[in-house]
């Protein structure tokens, strides 16, 4: 088709630009070049390997699963503030100027250009003879340039192919970083109530060491007990004392993180959060989406899958240096000796340049780099690949850690009131004589530690659903109309 039509336009004679540039728009429909673009094909199991029931879940707010409306404003805050996101935003906004960059590849170049000259001709050089040696000229000249790349074999298709993936996946990691913005929040936060629980706890089991500090001390004055069991009690209050200043390092350096999640100064949610809350708690049942699904909902999958179609384009860019290129270039000016009639319709000077090039000899790095780009291509595909098996592996470790963790707190809880009863049991016997003071330590520090590994394990059931809900990539809304509207826009 393109040959009928080349051999048509040169038995006729030119008396317009017209036909040339409908010769060179059919030349445009020609084909790209390289391999067209096919999503890579990962295995993916059928169901998870732990006791999480399959089903449809809304992964948009999981967060509001908590009921706790102090971190649904947190998580809020920290999407409209978090510098990370922001970062994340510029990102974007390069990417998409990027594309329009190579989009803009398409139109022509236009350039306009105007200059002034004059000059002396020599008396006794070459104008001698003609009698105008030694006058002055002037030359007037104001116009446009215009060149333009015919796509006829799709180097710049390709190259908007590849700059539209790449800003795809900018959005894409503007997702996942949300994911784990949203995610690290919700973590910090249930930190500090843990952490508060467990000061409460440590509190607690304070009061109850001073009360029996002070009943050997006076069973000591009535010289019923020994001087052994002051200094036993002594010490056991002072070692739980010893704690509080531990627990208290790490809760201001949870409420500091926090505040940096949220674009805020560190120490400026110390007043807003210093009220003791409970741990938060979680759903009565956990279901999760099938695996496959995670191909859709996570973000770094997606990006990774971005990253591979960019990196394919690049081939198609670089196998179209194989062929010619076609380019049409010309200039339209208005040039005179006097800028009287600069304007005039006389003075236009046209020309019309259609040009190929093809390249001949390189020393075979045109298809060097072709090889180049495939074995990148191959490597984009084979970290996709990889980053769907983390994806799967990070999902799995979470769903275990968070339903054996549910275990561990529920045998703590029991212990825990175990504990309590004992000391209730030893405290009254100790009263009577009935048994030794050791008794009476040991249930102590057991009801101490027990109530802070409950603590610990309850904030470790929330923080570890947490990790769950950002595996599956929670935190945001896949939107494919966004993307389509995002390329209908450019």
């Amino acid at each position: 088709m393109q040959d009928a039509v080349l051999k048509s336009y040169r038995l006729k004679k030119i008396k317009s630009p017209w036909p040339l540039l409908t010769c060179l728009l059919i030349l445009m429909c020609g084909c790209a070049v390289g391999p067209d673009y096919h999503k890579p094909e990962v295995d993916m199991p059928d169901a998870w390997d732990n006791a999480v029931m399959q089903g449809q879940m809304d992964l948009r707010h999981w967060w509001t699963t908590l009921d706790d409306p102090v971190l649904d404003s947190l998580v809020e805050r920290a999407v409209q503030s978090n510098l990370n996101l922001q970062i994340a935003v510029s990102r974007i906004q390069e990417t998409r100027a990027s594309l329009g960059v190579a989009s803009g590849q398409y139109w022509p170049t236009v350039d306009a250009q105007g200059y002034y000259s004059r000059a002396r001709s020599s008396e006794n050089g070459t104008y001698r003879a003609l009698g105008i040696g030694g006058t002055y000229s002037d030359l007037y000249n104001a116009g446009l340039d215009a060149s333009w790349e015919i796509d006829v074999f799709g180097r710049i298709k390709r190259t908007v192919e590849s700059a539209l993936a790449s800003y795809e996946g900018s959005l894409e990691d503007h997702h996942d970083v949300q994911v784990s913005i949203c995610a690290e929040v919700a973590r910090q936060y249930v930190l500090i109530r843990t952490l508060q629980q467990r000061l409460a706890y440590a509190q607690s089991n304070l009061e109850l060491q001073q009360q029996t500090l002070q009943l050997t001390k006076d069973r000591r004055a009535a010289e019923i007990s020994p001087e052994l069991d002051v200094a036993q009690a002594e010490l056991n209050l002072a070692n739980t004392e010893s704690t509080l200043p531990t627990l208290q390092i790490q809760l201001t350096q949870a409420l500091n993180r926090l505040a940096v999640l949220l674009g805020e100064h560190p120490g400026s949610l110390q007043e807003e959060l210093n009220e003791f809350q409970a741990i938060p708690t979680g759903p009565d049942q956990l279901l999760a989406d099938l695996p496959i699904n995670l191909l859709r909902q996570r973000p770094d999958i997606r990006r990774a899958e971005r990253q591979v179609a960019a990196q394919n384009a690049q081939i198609g860019v670089s196998t179209a240096a194989l062929y010619p290129s076609f380019s049409l270039s010309g200039t339209f000016a208005f040039e005179s000796t006097s800028s009287g009639d600069l304007m005039d319709w006389g003075s236009r000077t046209l020309s019309l340049l259609p040009a190929v090039r093809w390249n001949l000899f390189d020393g075979n790095r045109i298809r060097s780099n072709i090889q180049v780009q495939e074995a990148r291509t191959q490597q984009a595909i084979l970290s996709y690949e990889q980053t769907v098996l983390s994806a799967l592996e990070e999902t799995e470790a979470a769903m275990v850690s968070y339903l054996q963790e549910q275990e561990r707190a529920q045998a703590l809880e029991r212990s825990v009131t175990a504990s309590r009863k004992s000391v209730e049991l030893v405290n009254s016997l100790y009263r009577n004589g009935l048994v030794d003071f050791q008794n009476v330590l040991d249930m102590q520090r057991s009801l101490a530690q027990q109530e802070d590994s409950l603590a610990a394990s309850q904030g470790s059931v929330i923080q570890n659903l947490v990790l769950v809900y950002k595996a599956l990539g929670g935190g945001w809304t896949p939107a494919l109309e966004r993307a389509n509207q995002s390329k209908g826009d450019l």
